[in-house]
């Protein structure tokens, strides 16, 4: 794909930009990661060209000073809450980011439950943890969080936190998604460092929103769409506007926090080394773009993307229907609409032809592959085989996997796995594909083109089930699919 990114200038700027802010401190820096620590498949989709795991090649070159501590709130194990590229829950991605980390030479110290009040499936977790001899910390509600600053910076505030026990001068704190509590955990910190006589800093690094590109971007607002959930709203810095008279982007929840952070370093140090949210932060992404109208275009579709997903939450249940109500209003500013995402057209022209579902999918140079729903197969995975066929440049003609090879398979779904849909998903028919690769060269020419769907833009007009949803996730592909009308 076109890139509009350029990574390796970010590895460089972004790295040099982190050890200047750990300089700047002595003793102890607390360094909050907001997204996702690798990963992070919103920003390469919206940056293309950002490598998902470029966070994470950063901190390597810091291994021996750092150490991690992961934050999940309980009110998001309770709920069950989804990482939604991943569909695993917050807790599952909690002992998945445990092992990462430590596959990779990373020191995970601890995690810290918050929002805690002995929910049942938080103990749970801290069960788990436990059998890896993960130290776990409980940090609490607190009544007036985050404006009464007086009552928060007390000892009913963040002194009623555990104290998390750290050995290493640089603390990571990171988390499975947003809303886990990490900045408030850093604070806390602060606060329970100050007591011991220790001056700690602190510092955030967050790639979105992007402080030095215009407010309403696409790349910005694609980063609204991805937490509408928190209902996040980017805004103008006042206090940046203030301090330079420079306009600097950021957004609802730092700008409410800052009075506390800017209150807490002035109580520690006599003064406040930050004049801003922004100041606050280290993100260079802004100075990495290469080409902006590929951000902005990619930026679009991750805006449309996001409404679609939203839309199947609601019939799900999963959400309240405000939240797609956000999203309408987010592609209304940034001025698209979901037929504004080729392959959505197509399909839904497609399925008024056949009447039958179908999917479409975008191919790099602009062809449309499209696919229907068969006797054999769902139009998820006739989409995937006609997108692969077309890569290898197979004739649509050519049947790849025998039409009778298809009948086992079927009667063992229905016959003793009591499926009710006998057509076969995804994974099903690239096994199928795989095993005739192994007598059959164009299936085998096929099958090596699995990899470059990576990237490439989808949709079918049915709801995604869960299995075809992760074979599209593990290709790499950017799917969305039609829930029933609300």
């Amino acid at each position: 794909m076109k890139k509009g990114f350029d990574n390796q200038k970010y590895l460089e700027t972004q790295s040099k930009k982190i050890m200047e802010r750990i300089n700047s401190f002595q003793g102890k820096l607390y360094l909050e990661f907001g997204g996702k620590l690798f990963d992070d498949f919103h920003a390469s989709r919206v940056l293309p060209g950002f490598e998902p795991d470029s966070k994470l090649q950063m901190l390597l070159q810091l291994a021996d000073q750092a150490e991690i501590i992961i934050a999940i709130s309980a009110k998001d194990i309770e709920e069950n809450k989804i990482r939604g590229d991943l569909q695993i829950p917050y807790d599952e991605d909690v002992l998945r980011l445990i092992r990462e980390f430590q596959n990779k030479g990373l020191y995970v110290s601890s995690v810290v439950i918050t929002h805690y009040n002995g929910q049942k499936s938080a103990e749970r977790l801290k069960k788990k943890l436990a059998r890896q001899n993960i130290k776990t910390y409980h940090h609490y509600y607190i009544e007036g969080y985050p404006t009464d600053t007086q009552k928060i910076i007390s000892p009913k505030g963040f002194g009623k936190n555990d104290f998390i026990q750290t050995s290493r001068p640089l603390v990571i704190v990171t988390a499975p998604g947003p809303g886990s509590g990490k900045m408030a955990t850093c604070l806390s910190q602060l606060y329970h460092e100050n007591l011991r006589g220790v001056q700690a800093g602190y510092a955030k690094f967050e790639t979105f929103p992007i402080w030095s590109i215009p407010l309403n971007h696409p790349v910005n607002i694609a980063y609204e769409a991805a937490t509408a959930d928190l209902n996040d709203k980017n805004m103008i810095d006042p206090y940046h506007m203030d301090a330079y008279g420079e306009v600097a982007v950021n957004y609802n929840r730092d700008i409410e926090i800052f009075p506390v952070l800017r209150n807490m370093f002035e109580e520690i140090n006599g003064t406040s080394p930050y004049q801003s949210p922004t100041d606050m932060g280290v993100n260079m992404a802004g100075f990495c773009i290469s080409d902006d109208e590929v951000c902005q275009e990619a930026s679009r579709q991750e805006i449309i993307r996001r409404y679609f997903d939203t839309h199947t939450r609601v019939i799900k249940e999963e959400c309240p229907v405000e939240e797609l109500r956000i999203q309408e209003a987010l592609m209304k500013k940034a001025g698209v609409k979901p037929e504004d995402r080729a392959c959505v057209k197509a399909a839904r022209e497609k399925e008024a032809k056949r009447h039958v579902y179908c999917g479409a999918m975008e191919m790099e140079d602009g062809t449309i592959i499209t696919s229907a729903n068969t006797d054999f197969m769902g139009p998820c995975a006739a989409l995937v085989m006609n997108a692969a066929k077309y890569l290898a440049d197979v004739d649509d003609s050519i049947h790849l996997i025998r039409p009778e090879a298809f009948k086992p398979i079927q009667n063992l779904k229905t016959q003793y796995l009591k499926a009710n849909n006998p057509r076969l998903h995804t994974d099903e028919v690239l096994i199928a594909l795989s095993l005739s690769a192994q007598q059959n060269p164009l299936a085998k020419k096929t099958l090596e083109q699995l990899r470059n769907l990576k990237g490439l833009q989808a949709h079918v007009t049915c709801a995604l089930s869960p299995v075809d949803q992760n074979a599209f996730n593990l290709l790499g592909i950017h799917v969305t699919c039609e829930a029933e009308k609300i």
